[in-house]
């Protein structure tokens, strides 16, 4: 049974969904990642297949389908 460690809700929707990783000080994106996805918060949990396939594909020979320029803001 699904409980969300965040919120604690019992009630999820599996989703594709897009994360941000940070790799060496750099961020990379990975869309389309399949997670389950808590319908009160929103946070996304991922397989350990799911995450070990996100692993080999940062830090094997996959290449990127495309790169794009982000800006930066500090809140501080």
């Amino acid at each position: 049974m699904y409980k969300c460690h965040v919120c604690g809700s019992t009630e999820s929707q599996t989703n594709s969904v897009s994360e941000i990783f940070m790799i060496a000080g750099r961020p990379i994106q990975v869309e389309h990642v399949p997670a389950v996805v808590c319908t009160r918060c929103g946070d996304a949990t991922f397989s350990r297949t799911t995450t070990e396939s996100i692993r080999r594909m940062l830090h094997g020979d996959a290449r990127p389908v495309r790169s794009v320029a982000m800006d930066v803001f500090a809140f501080a």
